[in-house]
């Protein structure tokens, strides 16, 4: 069986910048990503904390653009 995801990018063109990211996000957090981008090994609260901030500043970047808009 595959595994398909049936979420997909509003902006295909964001996944490299997506995958920057959360490389940031784990280096400030400490928590190492494989060179290989396997991530099968990684705990469930490590994922949680890398997605959560991740979350969290786009949050925030979205915020900001739309304050500047005003």
């Amino acid at each position: 069986m595959s595994n398909r995801s049936s979420n997909q990018l509003v902006v295909p063109q964001a996944t490299a910048a997506l995958d920057q990211m959360k490389f940031e996000v784990a280096q400030e957090l400490g928590i190492a990503i494989p060179q290989d981008g396997y991530m099968g090994n990684m705990t469930t609260k490590d994922a949680g904390h890398i997605g959560g901030n991740i979350t969290r500043r786009l949050v925030q970047m979205a915020q900001q653009s739309l304050s500047s808009r005003q």
